[in-house]
């Protein structure tokens, strides 16, 4: 057990004042969360050192908050952001239409959209996440504790052949920021998130089209396959999904700046 902290208003100045220092905006919001987190007053310190440095403060808290859930974070893995929030909310729509749906989650890092599909979906869900890295797919499984299956591997080829078909809601934050652009991103996400989660390629879609190109095969009929992208690539994204026979639709919440990109499977017409 950790030292005792000393009184809160006196910790939350000093806290409040390091960050302010640093140029971090949510000062006395962020220096709350700190001093909750901490165990002592040196384990508190260390903290804001690191927050003051420049880590984003998720990775310093151990987690992030996503959709009212504290989502399991850690250093090499994706921190899930705000705006995703959006694509995990089409994800819980679709889901929960379907009595027990089969929920695929693909470039999963943490998890975060398949612990808000489990949450809010009203019944039982046949859940399966899935990223490349080994690290995200640990850290997927931890903060799942059992209640989905997780796989190691590169977009389908992580996946049991036994979903062919049967997927319900294919859902997946691919990177899609362009190559050229990924020196203008913030310093958080620049020196902290793995770059292989971030680089889309050349215009941003590479893993995008690869993953438009595999997923009617793994749709049931009236399955929804659905992306996080930018408003500049809308576009290429809707028309990519319209050459693979998917139903392409948008949708957008310009208070978080988020764009999602859905395809849905034709169901077989009425014979």
């Amino acid at each position: 057990m950790g030292q005792r902290l000393r009184g809160a208003a006196v910790n939350q100045t000093e806290v409040a004042s390091a960050l302010r220092g640093a140029g971090c905006v949510w000062a006395e919001e962020e220096a709350g969360l700190l001093i909750e987190s901490a165990t002592s007053d040196e384990d508190l310190a260390r903290r804001t050192r690191r927050r003051a440095g420049g880590e984003p403060l998720e990775l310093v808290l151990g987690w992030a908050a996503f959709r009212g859930l504290r989502i399991g974070v850690e250093p090499g893995v994706f921190i899930p952001r705000r705006r995703t929030e959006l694509l995990a909310g089409q994800a819980v729509r679709h889901a929960s239409r379907a009595p027990a749906p089969v929920v695929v989650e693909l470039c999963c890092g943490a998890a975060a959209i398949s612990c808000a599909v489990l949450h809010e979906a009203p019944g039982p869900v046949e859940l399966h996440a899935a990223d490349i890295d080994p690290a995200a797919a640990a850290c997927a499984r931890r903060n799942l504790g059992g209640r989905g299956q997780v796989h190691t591997g590169d977009l389908f080829t992580a996946l049991p052949a036994r979903l062919r078909g049967r997927v319900d809601v294919l859902v997946a934050n691919v990177p899609y920021v362009p190559t050229a652009e990924l020196e203008f991103l913030p310093g958080e996400a620049r020196d902290f998130d793995p770059a292989h989660t971030l680089d889309g390629g050349d215009d941003g879609l590479t893993v995008y089209r690869r993953l438009i190109d595999g997923a009617a095969g793994w749709l049931a009929p009236g399955g929804q396959v659905m992306c996080e992208i930018s408003r500049a690539q809308l576009p290429a994204a809707v028309g990519h999904m319209i050459t693979h026979g998917l139903i392409a639709e948008t949708r957008h919440d310009e208070e978080i700046e988020a764009r999602v990109v859905i395809g849905t499977r034709p169901a077989p017409a009425p014979r």
